[in-house]
């Protein structure tokens, strides 16, 4: 039955994402559209006191806002600084060394040495005799008493949090069900993990690593969400809020925790869903998502108005997360990302980076190291006055003072040359990652747009575009909250991936039916639970397969759960030879594992009003502040400055040009043509450079 709060959930929504150096604010009234922003420096040391800042700075008081969305780097920030719970596990005799072997890679591709560390030590990965057959058989029963004594081992240990994982589990589940029971009689709290309920995949190295990383964040997100939410009641909110999930989909936050692996990417996943709906309302269905906040650059690809979602994904060196994400590829360059030349006297930009404390120097915290942000501010691209949330400015010479000194001197380059040098650098490097989720992928930049958002994204955008010949960039209206606004459109959504690893032709249509019909009760028992209405239910469902040999895997959509061998053969070599060219009807296909997405579609948000009318002029002159010298291709150029809230709604720039906003600063190239259109977005044709 929907609850009191269900019906409460619309009126005035909030979102707030948490980034690595800003946490992101929008509130927005649907009954009047009316809409606030707002940034304050991300707390890394305990989130949810930037959340609490950020809401309480806006005009509109807590208790009056029906429903928060919350799109969070808790868990992702715990697994890459290994700031984790102490977690233990139990597997099947033989085989505890599984999660720590792998498949044979190397953290360095090149070089003799390379080293990584697990997720669960070796010490507190206990084995207990069991044995299922890949068939489902039992060869092996389950030594309920070795269970018993391994669980006392990991309490006496301190472990907070169990993973049980056998082998085979995904085929015949009893064992690992068997023993969390026992488990149960005396593990101090929730936190059990069994494997094959979070991921009923094949492959025991990713199910074992995604058991094991669930188990390690589930007590931290569990702390953080209650800590909030205790917050967040003293301020008078006393219902639920949403978290974001790395599948671009939200979930009650009581429920977030039962499988926390899957809010790992949640603040990435938030912008591309953000990208989608944005680009959709003006007209654009393939675009390439490209988000530069302080700390990294996320990039995603979206087709036919859907982010692509992928069960592969590895958030770091041996650290696959086998669950659904939004696909998105991260490099470590922000504005914050630090320049410096190696030993080697080769200029290097990140993944080392400033944060937000100290921060860049243009930030006035005591930060000495030259960023790109830094260098935006030398290349007359930033101003250094108008830099948000900075009370004490620098002044650009003792910027340009740092780029000469620890840069150009040893490169013999004057300040403004070691700055376009940086910026270059980085350029080339957030290319690159496009690269990885567009050309590597079988699909052509040229043929997409690029949509560019993030404090930093609409400053690179243009020169981006240009290396990769991608001929047009929107920039939406509000380009640093594009993550918040991603929280506050998103819907409910849960995944559910099950093993069949069978060829296609020995497949039993029939048992593949009944998988997507159990897939499909669970999801919408899931929907039931949580704390929101949807307008109503959509239902996914898609295969991922490949053909008997390969190890990659190609997702193939399917109509309904109603699977005709005929059909999927055929659209199964149609997305092969879509993504690879190449037809191989000879060669055998292979059914890998079977996905539903429910989908709880909320009520559609009103964003018209991102940046109001009446603030805009009549004429573009009038939103001019000023001309300034920008550097481009090696030199100055007299550049006008606009202030982008007061340009007219379809107001046509030739470059070079600033547009200055809250949240973000754009950059117009020498040869570029921006125009506004009637969504208050900008769209950057890109030109030939100008001489």
């Amino acid at each position: 039955m929907w609850s009191e709060d269900r019906e409460r959930s619309g009126g005035t929504v909030a979102g707030v994402d948490v980034g690595g150096t800003f946490t992101d604010l929008i509130i927005v009234d649907e009954s009047t559209g009316a809409v606030q922003i707002g940034k304050v420096p991300t707390t890394t040391h305990d989130q949810s006191h930037g959340v609490l800042s950020a809401l309480a700075k806006s005009s509109r008081p807590i208790a009056s806002i029906d429903l928060i969305i919350h799109g969070t780097t808790a868990t992702t920030n715990a697994l890459l600084e290994r700031r984790i719970a102490r977690a233990g596990m139990i597997t099947t005799k033989g085989f505890r060394d599984v999660i720590e072997l792998g498949r044979r890679t190397r953290p360095s591709p090149y070089g003799l040495f390379g080293t990584f560390v697990p997720v669960i030590p070796r010490n507190l990965r206990l084995e207990v005799d069991e044995r299922i057959q890949a068939t489902g058989e039992v060869v092996t029963p389950l030594d309920a008493t070795g269970v018993r004594s391994a669980v006392r081992q990991l309490i006496e240990a301190g472990c907070e949090a169990l993973v049980i994982h056998f082998l085979h589990s995904y085929k015949n589940p009893a064992h690992e069900l068997e023993a969390a029971e026992i488990a149960r009689e005396f593990w101090p709290n929730a936190y059990i993990t069994t494997g094959h309920s979070l991921l009923s995949e094949a492959r025991e190295f990713e199910r074992g690593v995604t058991a094991s990383v669930n188990a390690s964040v589930q007590p931290i997100l569990e702390r953080y969400v209650e800590r909030l939410r205790v917050e967040l009641e003293k301020s008078g909110y006393s219902r639920d809020y949403l978290i974001m999930n790395g599948n671009g989909g939200t979930i009650s936050s009581r429920l977030a925790s039962r499988e926390a692996a899957k809010t790992v990417m949640s603040g990435p996943a938030s912008g591309v869903i953000a990208a989608a709906y944005t680009a959709a309302k003006a007209g654009y269905d393939n675009l390439i998502t490209y988000d530069m906040g302080g700390t990294s650059t996320d990039v995603a690809l979206i087709r036919d108005n859907r982010p692509l979602v992928s069960s592969e994904i590895e958030v770091e060196y041996a650290m696959p997360i086998h669950v659904p994400m939004v696909d998105v590829h991260t490099v470590g360059a922000g504005g914050g990302s630090i320049a410096r030349v190696d030993e080697a006297g080769l200029l290097r930009v990140g993944p080392q980076s400033a944060g937000s404390t100290p921060g860049p120097i243009c930030y006035g915290r005591g930060g000495v190291e030259p960023t790109i942000s830094d260098a935006n501010i030398v290349l007359g691209r930033l101003n250094s006055k108008k830099l948000l949330a900075v009370d004490s400015p620098v002044p650009v010479e003792m910027i340009a003072g740092a780029f000469s000194d620890r840069i150009g001197g040893r490169l013999n380059l004057d300040a403004a040359h070691a700055a376009e040098a940086t910026v270059r650098i980085a350029n080339m490097k957030m290319a690159g990652a496009i690269r990885m989720v567009s050309i590597a992928k079988g699909n052509d930049p040229r043929d997409f747009i690029l949509f560019a958002f993030g404090g930093a994204g609409p400053l690179h955008a243009a020169a981006i575009a240009r290396e990769l010949g991608i001929p047009r960039v929107m920039i939406p209206a509000r380009p640093g909250i594009t993550n918040a606004i991603g929280c506050i459109v998103a819907d409910l959504r849960h995944d559910y991936v099950n093993t069949v690893n069978m060829p296609l032709l020995d497949s039993d249509p029939a048992h593949l039916n009944a998988i997507l019909q159990q897939q499909t009760r669970a999801g919408m028992d899931a929907i039931e639970l949580e704390a929101v209405r949807p307008e109503r239910i959509e239902v996914e469902y898609s295969a991922d397969m490949q053909f008997v040999g390969q190890t990659h895997l190609i997702r193939v959509p399917l109509p309904d759960a109603a699977i005709d061998l005929d059909e999927l053969q055929a659209r199964f070599e149609a997305a092969y030879y879509d993504r690879f060219r190449v037809r191989l009807p000879e060669v055998r296909a292979n059914i890998v594992s079977l996905n539903c997405s429910v989908i709880g579609i909320r009520k559609a948000i009103s964003l018209d009003d991102l940046i109001p009318n009446d603030g805009r002029c009549a004429i573009l002159k009038e939103a001019q502040l000023e001309v300034r010298p920008v550097w481009f291709d090696g030199a100055w150029w007299d550049t006008p400055v606009y202030a982008r809230e007061r340009l007219p709604l379809q107001a046509e720039i030739k470059g070079p040009a600033i547009l200055e906003q809250l949240d973000a600063t754009t950059v117009i190239n020498p040869g570029d043509v921006a125009k506004g259109d009637v969504h208050g977005n900008i769209i950057i044709t890109i030109g030939a450079p100008a001489a």
